[in-house]
C-alpha cells in the first residue's frame, strides 16, 4: 500500500481548476452507472443497436451482482480517503467499500460490450470509461489496484454480457432464414 499512497500523492500536484471540474464532472456522472445505464436504454430504442444495449445491460447486471454483491463486502478494503479524511477536498466520501472501482467496472462492462457489438461506438466508450477510471485516483477515492480490478471486472462482465447478445441475435437470425425459405 505505500506505493499505492505514494502514486496517488504523486498525483495531487496535477490539480488544478480545469482537471478538478471535468474530474467532478466524470465522478457524477459515472456515479451509479448512470452515463452507461443512459446509453444502453437509448442503444435498446433502435433496431440497428438493439444488440448492444442488450450485451450493455447484460454486462452491467454481471458488474453489479459481481461487483457491489460480492467482491466489495468479500475485501471490505477501506479507501484512501477513509486513511487519510484529509485529502477528499473536491466530492463527498463515496459510500461502500473501495474494491473493486464501480465506476470503473460499471463503464468497461458496458464499454467492452460495446464495443464487442459495434467498434465505431465501443473505442469512444472504453476511453470515457479509462478517464473515469482515471478521476477516482485523481479524487483520492479508489487504490490504483481498486482501478485495476474495476477494470479485470468491467472486461470480463463485458465479454460475457456479450455472449448471451450474440447467441439470441443469431438464433433470432436462423429462424428468420428458415422463414423466408418455407
Amino acid at each position: 500500500m505505500p506505493f499505492e499512497f505514494a502514486f496517488l500523492d504523486w498525483l495531487q500536484q496535477f490539480h488544478n481548476p480545469v482537471l478538478d471540474a471535468l474530474a467532478v464532472f466524470l465522478n457524477y456522472a459515472g456515479e451509479h452507472g448512470e452515463i452507461w445505464i443512459a446509453f444502453t436504454l437509448l442503444l435498446l430504442l433502435f433496431r440497428r443497436t438493439r444488440k448492444a444495449g442488450c450485451a450493455m445491460a447484460t454486462a452491467l447486471v454481471l458488474y453489479l451482482v459481481a461487483g457491489d454483491c460480492i467482491l466489495k463486502p468479500l475485501f471490505a478494503r477501506p479507501r484512501p480517503c477513509d486513511i487519510r479524511p484529509e485529502m477528499l477536498p473536491l466530492v463527498a466520501r463515496p459510500h461502500g467499500w473501495s474494491f473493486p472501482s464501480g465506476h470503473t467496472a460499471s463503464g468497461f462492462a458496458a464499454a467492452f460490450a460495446l464495443w464487442f457489438q459495434n467498434r465505431r461506438l465501443g473505442v469512444p466508450a472504453l476511453v470515457l470509461a479509462a478517464f473515469i477510471g482515471f478521476t477516482r485516483l485523481y479524487l483520492y477515492v479508489h487504490f490504483p489496484t481498486d482501478i485495476l480490478g474495476g477494470i479485470a471486472l468491467g472486461l470480463a462482465a463485458g465479454a460475457l454480457g456479450s455472449l448471451p447478445a450474440d447467441k439470441i441475435s443469431n438464433r433470432l437470425s436462423n429462424c428468420k432464414e428458415v422463414k423466408r425459405t418455407v
